[in-house]
């Protein structure tokens, strides 16, 4: 697993398109129209953005694979981060549609990360390599990297099929919504050593 930087921020933003192209959340959030696609890779670069200011971009090293992670404890409200969120909200999800998604984030952070977590915000897999073990070996990384840091992680997913994937890596499901899709929180709490 290596560290991505801004030099990869069109590779990293090319794999999430085309990973999450039929999420339900991402769908969701994202305005429905001819620009769809835009819309959502303009959602994947705020991320990026986001990302690489409060946590880190991580590749498989075969670059099959990448996660956006933020650390909630190192989130500032910043001059760039207003203009992220202002351009979010003109490039990406229309702003007719602003109240929707601020009632969708007050019942997000209901259920938010701990300020100690690791927040694994987007993780996917080329669609060409999906089915091969490669997100699982990632993901698996990932554990690695939160034991070490000695950080929870916190997910969240809309898509049921994703479920088993996490539960065989011991991630559980602490709760759901259903409204105005079901969406599962999900986390993976340190073991202790004993």
């Amino acid at each position: 697993m290596v560290k991505a930087n801004y030099a990869d921020k069109k590779l990293v933003t090319d794999l999430l398109s085309k990973a999450f192209d039929t999420n339900i959340s991402v769908n969701f959030l994202v305005k429905q129209d001819s620009k769809r696609q835009a819309r959502i890779r303009f959602l994947l670069e705020y991320a990026f953005e986001t990302c690489m200011a409060t946590g880190e971009v991580l590749w498989s090293d075969d670059k099959k694979a990448c996660a956006l992670i933020q650390y909630p404890d190192q989130k500032k409200t910043s001059i760039k981060s207003i203009w992220l969120n202002l351009q979010l909200l003109f490039k990406s999800i229309g702003v007719s549609r602003m109240g929707q998604i601020l009632n969708r984030e007050k019942v997000l952070k209901k259920n938010a990360p701990p300020t100690s977590a690791l927040y694994l915000w987007f993780v996917g897999v080329d669609p060409s390599a999906q089915g091969q073990g490669v997100g699982t070996a990632f993901v698996q990384e990932i554990i690695h990297k939160s034991v070490t840091l000695q950080r929870p992680i916190y997910l969240e997913t809309s898509m049921v099929q994703n479920l088993p994937f996490y539960q065989k890596l011991g991630f559980e499901k602490y709760d759901e919504i259903t409204d105005p899709h079901t969406l599962f929180f999900i986390r993976r709490k340190l073991v202790e050593n004993h």
